[in-house]
């Protein structure tokens, strides 16, 4: 829709301040956001840690940065942001990936971080992906990861601690003019937490690190003896003085009580011990939209389905760096043909299957997300009234890697899903009046992000990875494309073009000076599939996949 400027006119001066407040905020109305409040604490931390390569153990530093808030009240949920896992692996590490043929590596990393109240502890694991990375000539490689973390609650008063534990690092190879891997992690079930219990080749103590192949490598580092404060991170102060609650028996690092009468209140004291350990929440607390509140999504006669036709939502959450904040997607309708698998590449321990498919987002006919307003005070005073689509200039392009390993059935599937995305801003008010945007603001170009194999997909792109993993006879974990789950990555945000009218300001180079740039996190959630030609209905003994209609029965939370 086309925003009209009031009737009344104002003096040039005032008119110039509001649309600079204007320009300067328009994708900030679109990013729910404020500055960095008072009580934030901002950590840096450089810690030594032992990293086992083939060519032996070798000493490694990891900075991790991120920022906590001082104080929480008991019980309240809070996720530390900005968080970034910087490893420097000597020039040792360099020689054995260019020994592997690798160019270039692109890293994924793992780190386990111990929770603790009061003695009473619980594990959580922050993950991070990193841009690919050239090997240098001489020197260490330096990988720079970026994530989300879970959010952590204090169940009581008391300091809550956050320490670094054991690190992963995924590395997927890319040889000297060859396609990158798609295989960005080791396909051992041990890689996929560095919590579980590792095979004598991958652990930290090991000899070398393994890896699907020559096109991947897990490598695992342990914190080194001499670390400062034991890998201490950060302490939260919870509650109103940060002292522990009245009563609180303490707890040693393994949750067991150092009460006398622990062995004679037996089991009881057990569970109250995990009651008061503090809660670690993998996705930040959430409800979902009513199905009201969400734009239909079915296929229809100018959208007619086929065998291999599915259908979900998906929703999410981009950063912003420029306005230190996040976008927030709401559920978008995914129309999806799922492509037929076909062999791989020969694996002596695997069988492999590549499979491509296709999406496009429907919204009333159209290959584009629903407009998504926000509303929030510019300098604390101004309000602000902006609105956002999301428009393809081609299909979205789906590509999922299947390993299975043959000598215990585990399946790895690796995703990649590639689009061509244009961010358009089509309405915006300030302090209640419209600021003509015209009809066509919009970037340039798609959101682009660095593709692990441009050779064969050219062009510009947004880059979304998904990893799942399945153990036989248990639940998928991680992203698959049918049950759905996280996908993330990074982007750079295009300059803006076509933002103004010809009687009016000319604001592209406002909005670009103000949020164009690169290194935006993204993370999307995908619910459940619902297969048009095989619909799975809700029973009291099975969850739905399908609403009656053949909608997806499923409507997802978004993740910070």
């Amino acid at each position: 829709m086309k925003a009209q400027r009031a009737a009344v006119s104002r003096p040039p001066r005032v008119r110039a301040r509001t649309t600079s407040i204007a320009a300067f905020v328009v994708l900030a109305a679109l990013i729910p956001t404020t500055a960095s409040a008072s009580g934030t604490q901002e950590i840096e931390v450089a810690l030594p840690y032992v990293c086992t390569l083939p060519s032996g153990q070798l000493p490694t530093t990891v900075r991790i940065s991120a920022e906590f808030p001082e104080r929480a009240d008991a019980g309240e949920t809070f996720s530390p942001s900005g968080v970034t896992t910087t490893v420097e692996l000597p020039a040792e590490a360099v020689a054995d990936l260019a020994e592997r043929g690798a160019a270039q590596v692109r890293a994924a990393t793992r780190l386990e971080v111990g929770v603790a109240q009061n003695e009473a502890t619980a594990k959580a694991t922050w993950r991070g992906g990193a841009e690919p990375v050239a090997l240098p000539g001489s020197g260490p490689l330096t990988l720079v990861s970026k994530g989300d973390v879970p959010s952590v609650a204090g169940r009581g008063d008391g300091d809550l601690t956050f320490t670094a534990g054991t690190l992963a690092i995924d590395l997927a190879l890319e040889a000297a003019g060859g396609a990158a891997s798609t295989d960005p992690a080791s396909t051992d079930p041990a890689a996929a937490d560095p919590a579980a219990p590792r095979s004598a080749a991958t652990g930290p103590d090991s000899g070398s690190g393994s890896g699907s192949g020559p096109d991947s490598l897990t490598v695992g580092c342990a914190l080194a003896e001499d670390a400062p404060d034991q890998g201490l991170l950060a302490t939260v102060r919870v509650g109103a003085d940060g002292s522990p609650s009245p009563g609180g028996s303490p707890s040693g690092a393994d949750g067991a009580s150092r009460s006398p009468d622990r062995e004679a209140q037996g089991h009881g004291r057990e569970e109250r011990q995990g009651d008061r350990s503090p809660e670690v929440l993998e996705t930040a607390p959430g409800a979902a939209p009513d199905r009201d509140d969400v734009p239909p999504c079915r296929y229809d006669e100018q959208h007619p389905p086929t065998d291999v036709s599915l259908n979900a939502y998906v929703t999410g959450y981009a950063n912003v760096n420029k306005m230190k904040g996040a976008a927030y997607l709401p559920p978008s309708c995914l129309l999806i043909e799922q492509g037929i698998p076909v062999d791989g590449p020969p694996d002596p321990e695997h069988i492999i299957f590549d499979t491509v498919s296709w999406a496009n987002f429907h919204y009333q006919g159209r290959k584009e997300t629903p407009p998504f307003p926000s509303t929030f005070l510019s300098f604390d005073f101004a309000p602000v009234k902006a609105t956002m689509v999301l428009k393809q200039t081609g299909p979205i392009r789906i590509d999922s890697r299947i390993k299975l390993r043959l000598s215990d059935f585990t399946t790895v599937t690796d995703t990649y899903v590639r689009a061509p995305l244009v961010a358009h801003v089509t309405d915006l008010e300030v302090n209640g009046t419209p600021l003509d945007v015209g009809p066509d603001c919009r970037t340039e170009t798609s959101l682009t992000s660095v593709d692990p194999d441009p050779a064969n997909h050219p062009g510009d792109h947004l880059v979304l990875y998904g990893r799942g993993e399945q153990l036989i006879g248990q639940e998928a974990t991680g992203y698959l494309l049918l049950s759905g789950g996280t996908l993330s990555g990074e982007t750079s945000i295009p300059a803006f073009t076509g933002c103004g009218t010809a009687d009016g300001e000319d604001l592209d180079r406002l909005l670009t000076a103000s949020v164009s740039g690169p290194g935006n996190h993204i993370k999307q959630v995908q619910g459940q599939t619902c297969a048009i030609a095989a619909p799975v209905f809700p029973t009291p003994e099975t969850p739905g996949q399908c609403t009656e209609d053949l909608q997806p029965y499923e409507i997802p939370v978004a993740e910070r």
